[in-house]
């Protein structure tokens, strides 16, 4: 690397660094010629470059907007579809991590299902997604690569770079599945009861560790009342009633994929005994597999985020509690921090709405797939937040040494096929990828050497076998959600929404929405499976852990039908709140999941409504407030034991004094805040790590408060006990002392002795880094210049300022990992009133002022007006480029 920072710095000295670094900024003024257009089109930019695009003809517009995305944001592009299609080792040359991702990603196939999907598509959604293409195509057409983006400059001076391939329409497709795998419900926690039985041999006890759903203290999403009373007009829960027995779901005639599901015979498996089952899934061999799927699921690059800071807030009030009279609408999905931000600003606009041309749509897009995602028409607003349903189940399979596998006492053919992964400067990786009927075998992608192989013992009549890991997951099925985002774009009606919804096959999310005539709403999409209860599992059957792949009873039955799914309109209570918690009470809820986000955060925002609501009428203002609010659960929790803590030295006691007159609000500078966050990851330290595998550390989210807060009444609580000290038995009491005392220890090396000296921000900072030039291995200089200075920020996990951070990082780095990725406040009485901020800025370029201009005023909780009419579009405009027809 060394000789790549001097190059880089003799490039800078000849053709001067402004040059460099300025040399992909786009024309945003004046005329350009854009072969393919029909007619002309206007692109105006704001003060912070938001583009705003107005078309004659629906093609125009998806023209334009990729023309737009391109140029804002092209490497960005590139970097996602050589992720998506398996294929980063080409853009990157040698790199063991893109290698390790390519092999996952293509033994999933997400490409090869994107290209499925392009057939069943609607035409008119291939035309869509074909313009758009045809945009970004007329782009490359006008530049080199380094005129593109300054990475292709910098990857130029390690690998051969060429000239980027056409944009394909696939490539716009193939993004949604990196879109579904990021928010996929609740594989992790599948995989982790599975690695966390491997280590304390006891299911009690991981159950433990994974609490059920708090619901006397955190609300779900739609309570039974609701259901009940809900309209149904526009589709949702038939009648408000969801399905008791999943069984009931065959009657329907719903049949399972054949590429997710065998068989729907359900004869019990003649091979091994339910017995005999259990004690193959407690298996040092099952152990083995499980690492390696585990293994392979962790070299997935994570484009949108992962882990329990993954999730977001969004609201909806009524007009009945605002001060217009119509609704409010508030959003800030909470995804992984990048540079630049993950999602692009944009305005489309068709100049005569109506049948040919039906788009006046603004909001969040993702750059390299067309339309908006998250945002408002004229007629109705939206906002998503990740459902968490279980869409995914690991199915522990039983391979024979002759290349079969075994399913209902019989062995199958494996389906097996062969790829190439090419690699830049490099010799080509061949794979062999080999899937059961469930789907791909993970554990089959990094090879494991002999000792690891070890097989289970030969089944009757039987060859021996051992275990490997198969994934069955809905978005591994040819689906239409690509319909669904353009269906999204149009709605006008709650009768819309479900339409698009019942598209919106994966991920599954969670959709509040409210219209221009005062409606309300929340719709729950998705393509979820079947589960048949299985009597006297050896495991159990509701998708919570791996699946015994060889017994048919625990193959998926089927889908759930569109109109089960939850539903409500115009609720009594005047207000929905959907920040991934539970959707419905668990005993009406048979199939979405039983692993949510435990709920803090969404009872906060409910409690904050409540009590506005009580005060008087909410504004806009009052909405963007409460996306701010930083108050601690963990805080509430945890204070009032801490303060019973006798500490013997003024000095140790000095932290645990902060505590005793705190508002519990994890503020940027707040001592407090950060004496607790010590505190808070100390205690999970000494109270679990002792006996988890490293990758089952506590993250110390949602999850964990839930275990602790359960434990902390049982002072003799088995969890307590440090493991590593042979002969003594530590206490509830020890360990919250030991804690109290090491953060005082901690944050005095960190931060000086005078804990007056002491705040949050310093140590909780946001750190935006490039995915491809921004990381630790990436020469310095780069580095600096792709990615943003760090700021501090206030909150942290499961707080309405979700600014989320990793308790078990190694480091003891309190950085954040996961945060509001955008907020928006929409307001349905005056959609020019609407307000919106992104984390970094709508610019690619870091050579761009509009590469880093809203992350200051993102930090702070700032948000900036949101132009939609087109008055107020031409009033905010500061550039405008015509795009023209021509050859």
């Amino acid at each position: 690397m060394t000789a790549v920072v001097v190059v880089v710095v003799l490039v800078a000295t000849t053709l001067g660094v402004t040059a460099l670094i300025r040399r992909p900024l786009p024309q945003v003024s004046g005329a350009l010629t854009l072969p393919g257009l029909e007619a002309e089109v206007t692109v105006t930019r704001d003060a912070r470059g938001v583009p705003s695009i107005r078309a004659t003809t629906s093609r125009d517009l998806f023209m334009a907007q990729g023309f737009t995305h391109a140029q804002d944001r092209f490497f960005e592009m590139d970097y996602r579809r050589h992720v998506t299609s398996g294929r980063v080792s080409e853009l990157v040359g040698v790199n063991a991590d893109a290698l390790a991702a390519d092999k996952v990603i293509r033994t999933f196939g997400w490409r090869r299902v994107a290209e499925q999907e392009w057939s069943i598509l609607a035409e008119e959604t291939r035309e869509y997604l074909q313009a758009y293409a045809d945009g970004v195509n007329a782009y490359l057409a006008t530049r080199s690569a380094q005129g593109l983006g300054i990475e292709y400059t910098v990857l130029g001076l390690q690998v051969q770079v060429g000239e980027p391939e056409p944009w394909d329409p696939i490539d716009s497709v193939a993004w949604l599945k990196a879109m579904a795998w990021d928010l996929r419900g609740n594989f992790d926690e599948e995989l982790a009861r599975a690695e966390t039985y491997s280590a304390v041999r006891d299911v009690d006890r991981v159950d433990e560790l994974f609490p059920v759903y708090p619901e006397s203290r955190n609300t779900p999403i739609v309570t039974p009342a609701e259901l009940a009373a809900a309209s149904t007009a526009g589709g949702g829960a038939d009648d408000g009633a969801l399905p008791v027995d999943p069984d009931t779901d065959l009657d329907t005639g719903t049949s399972p994929s054949t590429e997710t599901s065998p068989s729907t015979e359900t004869s019990p498996s003649t091979e091994t005994s339910p017995s005999a089952d259990a004690a193959l899934l407690g298996s040092s061999a099952l152990e083995r597999a499980v690492a390696a799927a585990q293994r392979a699921i962790d070299a997935v690059p994570e484009l949108l985020g992962s882990g329990e800071g993954v999730g977001s807030n969004s609201w909806v009030v009524a007009g009945e509690h605002t001060a217009s009279g119509l609704p409010l609408l508030a959003n800030d999905p909470h995804l992984s921090i990048s540079a630049p931000g993950i999602w692009s600003q944009q305005s489309l606009r068709c100049a005569n709405v109506g049948p040919l041309c039906p788009f006046d749509v603004s909001g969040f897009t993702f750059a390299g797939l067309p339309s908006v995602i998250i945002g408002h028409n004229a007629d109705l607003a939206w906002g998503l937040t990740n459902l968490g349903a279980d869409v995914t189940d690991f199915f522990v399979e039983r391979l024979t040494d002759d290349g079969g596998y075994l399913y209902d006492g019989e062995t199958r053919e494996l389906d097996v096929r062969h790829e190439v992964i090419l690699v830049n400067g490099g010799e080509p990786v061949e794979l062999e990828i080999r899937s059961t009927g469930h789907g791909p075998i993970l554990s089959d992608v990094f090879e494991l050497d002999t000792t690891e192989r070890a097989p289970v013992a030969p089944a009757p009549a039987m060859r021996t076998s051992e275990l490997a890991v198969s994934l069955a997951w809905t978005a591994l099925t040819p689906g239409r959600t690509a319909d669904a985002v353009f269906a999204f774009a149009r709605a006008a009606t709650p009768a819309d929404v479900a339409a698009a919804a019942a598209l919106f096959e994966v991920p599954s999310q969670n959709i509040v929405f409210a219209t221009v005539d005062g409606q309300i709403g929340y719709q729950a999409p998705g393509k979820i499976p079947v589960r048949k209860d299985v009597p006297d599992a050896a495991v159990p059957s509701d998708g919570t852990w791996p699946r015994p792949g060889w017994d048919p009873d625990y193959d998926w039955q089927g889908y759930v039908e569109p109109e089960q799914m939850p539903a409500v309109v115009d609720p009594p209570e005047g207000f929905i709140v959907a920040a991934n918690q539970a959707v419905t009470p668990a005993e009406t809820d048979t199939f979405l999941s039983v692993d949510w986000d435990y709920g803090y955060r969404s009872q906060r925002i409910r409690d904050l409504l409540t009590e506005r609501i009580a005060e008087g009428p909410l504004t806009g203002a009052d909405m963007s407030e409460i996306q701010l609010d930083a108050h601690s659960a963990f805080a509430d929790v945890l204070v009032p034991w801490l303060l019973t803590i006798s500490i013997d030295t003024e000095f140790d006691a000095a932290g645990q004094e902060l505590l005793r007159e705190w508002d519990r609000s994890m503020d940027t500078d707040s001592a407090a805040a950060v004496y607790l966050a010590a505190v808070w990851q100390n205690l999970l330290e000494l109270t679990f790590h002792d006996e988890l595998p490293e990758a089952q550390r506590p993250d110390g989210g949602s999850r964990w408060l839930e275990v602790v807060q359960a434990i902390l009444d049982d002072p003799r609580a088995s969890w307590w006990d440090d493991r590593t000290t042979v002969g003594v038995e530590e206490g509830r009491d020890e360990i919250l002392y030991r804690a109290l005392v090491g953060a005082r220890a901690e944050l005095t090396q960190r931060l000086g002795k005078d804990p007056a000296d002491w705040s949050w921000g310093r140590l909780h900072l946001a750190a935006p880094e490039h995915a491809v030039l921004g990381g630790s291995s990436i020469p310095g200089p780069v580095r600096a210049l792709m990615n943003p200075r760090p700021l501090g920020v206030a909150g942290g996990s499961s707080i309405v300022n979700a600014n989320a951070w990793d308790a078990a990082d190694p480091d003891g780095s309190f950085h954040v990992t996961a945060s509001p990725s955008m907020r928006m406040v929409v307001d349905l009485a005056n959609l020019d009133a609407s307000m919106w901020v992104v984390m970094t800025g709508t610019s690619g370029h870091p050579g761009s002022r509009h590469y880093t201009d809203q992350f200051t005023a993102w930090a702070t909780g700032e948000t900036f007006p949101w132009p939609y009419s087109p008055t107020a579009v031409t009033r905010a405009a500061r550039d405008t480029l015509t795009l023209r027809p021509g050859s």
